[in-house]
């Protein structure tokens, strides 16, 4: 079984494929981490209301504050994805950085089932040794 070696015109194609790929998967994961915005604006919606009523009690405006800070921090997560796909991209593209794009396709993995596609596509791509050459690490 003869193994078939990649031309480093071949490796740079397929790194620019994966950041293509991540630059779509940043884009996706930003608008889609954007819907806890909802949960947010409830969240404040209770707290406002809540607290013109004063017979309501407390409830309400704890309820408010647990809806905005939930929201808020899945926001911020998918936001810190999104950034983190976003900068895998651009390390793709310009051959820096191979172990944060290898770890960030090994989390990727865990976002079924384009992350993992992705993230194994990007694995088997960064293992190889001509492109561990493109990226200066031996």
């Amino acid at each position: 079984m003869a193994e078939t070696s990649q031309s480093p015109n071949e490796d740079e194609y397929h790194l620019k494929l994966l950041s293509i790929f991540y630059y779509i998967v940043a884009g996706l994961t930003a608008l889609i981490g954007c819907f806890p915005i909802i949960h947010v604006l409830f969240g404040l919606a209770m707290i406002v209301v809540g607290a013109a009523e004063h017979r309501a009690g407390p409830l309400p405006i704890l309820g408010g504050m647990l809806f905005t800070l939930i929201g808020g921090v899945v926001f911020v997560i998918f936001q810190a994805v999104a950034v983190c796909l976003l900068l895998t991209g651009r390390f793709l593209q310009s051959h820096r950085h191979h172990t944060f794009c290898l770890v960030i396709a090994v989390i990727i993995c865990f976002s079924f089932p384009i992350g993992t596609v992705l993230g194994v596509f990007t694995i088997l791509v960064l293992v190889r040794p001509e492109v561990r050459t493109l990226f200066g690490t031996d």
